[in-house]
């Protein structure tokens, strides 16, 4: 689970974690530029029961979901479940930069 603060990515065990850090820098009016979840966090909250707790404290913040479950349907139709888009596991760095581009400019 990754949460990526301006330039300095910080990467957390699962979804609570990052909802912690994510309303620290909101109640401190530090902007986090995107954030990435794993769709599944064995033994912790996974990316779909995170990005809805990300949404009520943040709407319009760039959530992408990345995950190895191809089949799923939130990789499918990332935005039916409040991401901006997902990426299939593996993927590269170009995928990856291509994503952000698309979503954060350049």
């Amino acid at each position: 689970m990754s949460i990526c603060f301006l330039c300095s990515p910080f990467s957390f065990t699962d979804g609570r974690e990052a909802l912690e850090t994510l309303k620290t820098l909101t109640d401190k009016n530090l902007s986090v530029r995107a954030i990435i979840l794993d769709l599944t966090v064995p033994g912790g909250m996974g990316g779909k029961a995170t990005v809805r707790e990300i949404r009520k404290v943040n709407s319009v913040i760039p959530v992408f979901v990345a995950s190895g479950y191809s089949e799923d349907a939130a990789i499918a139709n990332p935005e039916e479940f409040g991401f901006t888009a997902g990426l299939e596991k593996p993927f590269s760095i170009s995928e990856l930069a291509q994503m952000f581009e698309k979503h954060l400019g350049s």
